[in-house]
């Protein structure tokens, strides 16, 4: 599998995660490790280097060695600020976003984004039945447009990257590598699995 040295890999954990009673959801535990670090194992081969947006217990995210970035905006405002902060603080052209709650992306992710991006500066992954737009690879020069989205009130990650003219890479029979542990209950499923 090649690793594509023009992409940044963003853990996104910087979320409130009030479906799991507002407990950090990058740092439960699933099969002895942390979610996150579920990410940033599948990621790290795939792309130049791992990064992770978090905005709170940074001190346990920066265990493992990899450089974590906290919102620019306040308040928590979604998935869309980290991406924003990473664009502004991070010297690199492309980014693949995925969040810490997606355990079992697949190994080829990176690769089958940027094989299918085209022309365009936004790509998603859909797989099959449904769009994950914060599973993203995004170009930097979208940060200007993204700021501007931000600052006007909007929060919709699918419509910010549907005006930005992107559009999804289809992983077909491949739901499974992008369920999110968004709850107990998810995370019982994962565990017993």
């Amino acid at each position: 599998m090649r690793c594509l040295t023009e992409v940044t890999g963003v853990v996104l954990a910087g979320g409130r995660a009030t479906r799991m009673g507002g407990k950090d959801k990058g740092l439960i535990h699933l099969n002895g490790l942390p979610l996150f670090e579920h990410v940033t194992r599948k990621l790290t081969p795939q792309v130049n280097n791992v990064v992770i947006s978090a905005n709170r217990n940074i001190d346990i995210y920066q265990s493992i060695g990899l450089p974590v970035l906290s919102d620019t905006l306040p308040d928590y405002p979604g998935p869309l600020a980290g991406m924003l902060s990473a664009m502004q603080k991070l010297d690199s052209e492309w980014f693949l976003f995925c969040p810490c709650d997606t355990p079992n992306i697949p190994d080829d992710l990176a690769y089958k984004l940027w094989e299918q991006k085209g022309a365009s500066c936004a790509i998603w992954v859909n797989d099959g039945e449904r769009d994950h737009p914060t599973i993203a690879l995004l170009h930097n020069k979208l940060a200007i447009s993204l700021e501007n989205y931000l600052a006007s009130g909007e929060r919709r990650v699918m419509y910010f990257l549907r005006e930005a003219g992107g559009h999804a890479v289809l992983f077909p029979n491949q739901m499974q590598n992008f369920i999110n542990v968004n709850s107990p209950d998810d995370l019982a499923q994962w565990e017993r699995k």
